[in-house]
């Protein structure tokens, strides 16, 4: 495995989902409790490796065939390893976060993912969290992002670099013709069981009268924004106030809207305006908001507005994916890894380490959930909006 392939965004994705459980630590006693690897002498549990193994398959591990479950779970021993190496070194170099600063963090996180403190510690317990699990897990993100930080703050851009990216890729640096969007959307299928909260429609009745309740309520002069906070049944664009960003009128057409709409759009249409309720091929309902019309496609030049500071950001972030692949590599050569399951794997090859079939404790009541990206509480409702929503 080539470890300065990885770079820490990936580390970043599994901190922020997947690794929040791995601190938690097993409830219950499993034939996986015992040592994995340890980093300058820290413990890393097989059970953390079980774990963060169910909640990626989605409760499916037992299906997998022995080779792709021993190689998942290398992967995932060799991020927590990559991980606990990063911390290591943010508390040798004096990074660690404020306990207040932890608690802002936390505090952000279930915020974003628009969850009450009863929300919150609810999911808690059914997913068999501690709080303290929950800080620890803060508290490194902190920490490794703060080493980070430190490093990458010294990445200087100089203007002939920004030159040279823009003359290579001017074929970037377009705006095309389409629309920017905030929608409300009303699904008549029952979704409470995928987390959707807003007075969920479960039936056709039910969602034509919802949509027709929210379009009076707009037409009343409620705010857009905060009746599509409160109301939308689209967990992603919630937590944008219902935006969905800017989409070229080819992104339009190969989502679904009806060519009249999109021709509205592009019309008659001027930005503020509202569409009344829409009915998509897929049965849900939507209520548009022009945010943004550009009805010219445009080149940009160097000097367009944002087109420097686009570029600077972009070859910053590459500059930062270097800088932390060398620090992971660096500080991976100084810290003391020993890792028992890769050795026991080489020790007996014929059935790949004594692999068995994923763990069923993994799935008992009380342990996390599984789910596709993220285990987290502050995560469960998150998630970023794709540009356009509604789909043929």
């Amino acid at each position: 495995m080539n470890r300065r392939q990885k770079s820490l965004a990936t580390l970043a994705a599994l901190i922020l989902g997947a690794l929040i459980l791995a601190g938690c630590g097993s409830g219950t006693e499993t034939p996986d409790n015992t040592v994995a690897a340890t980093v300058n002498g820290k413990k890393i549990m097989m059970s953390e490796v079980e774990r963060i193994i169910h909640q990626q398959a989605q409760g499916n591990e037992s299906q997998m065939s022995p080779h792709d479950l021993a190689q998942a779970r290398m992967t995932v021993l060799d991020r927590l390893i990559q991980r606990e190496v990063l911390f290591q070194r943010a508390e040798q170099e004096k990074l660690l976060p404020t306990e207040e600063q932890i608690t802002t963090s936390i505090n952000q996180q279930k915020q974003q993912a628009g969850l009450t403190d009863d929300e919150f510690a609810r999911q808690l317990k059914e997913q068999n969290m501690s709080m303290e699990a929950v800080r620890e897990d803060a508290k490194k993100d902190l920490a490794i992002n703060s080493l980070q930080d430190k490093y990458s703050g010294k990445i200087t851009i100089s203007d002939r670099e920004v030159e040279e990216y823009y003359n290579g890729n001017k074929q970037q640096f377009v705006n095309a013709r389409g629309v920017g969007l905030a929608m409300i959307m009303v699904d008549p299928a029952d979704n409470s069981q995928e987390g959707v909260a807003n007075d969920d429609a479960k039936n056709e009745t039910d969602a034509k009268a919802k949509i027709d309740n929210i379009n009076a309520q707009l037409k009343a002069g409620a705010d857009f924004a905060t009746v599509a906070r409160a109301r939308s049944e689209d967990a992603n664009s919630v937590q944008r106030s219902g935006d969905i960003g800017f989409a070229t009128e080819d992104d339009l057409k190969k989502n679904g809207f009806p060519p009249d709409l999109v021709a509205k759009f592009l019309g008659s249409m001027q930005v503020g305006d509202r569409t009344d309720p829409v009915r998509f091929p897929n049965g849900k309902w939507y209520i548009f908001k022009l945010q943004e019309k550009r009805l010219q496609t445009e080149n940009l030049t160097l000097e367009s507005q944002g087109v420097r500071q686009q570029i600077t950001v972009a070859l910053t972030n590459q500059r930062k994916e270097i800088l932390n692949a060398a620090l992971l590599e660096v500080s991976l050569s100084e810290a003391k890894v020993v890792n028992n399951f890769d050795a026991n794997i080489l020790s007996n090859p014929g059935n790949l380490g004594g692999m068995r079939p994923a763990a069923a404790e993994a799935a008992k009541p009380g342990s996390t959930p599984a789910s596709s990206t993220s285990a987290s509480p502050a995560a469960a409702k998150g998630g970023s909006s794709p540009p356009i929503s509604p789909k043929r």
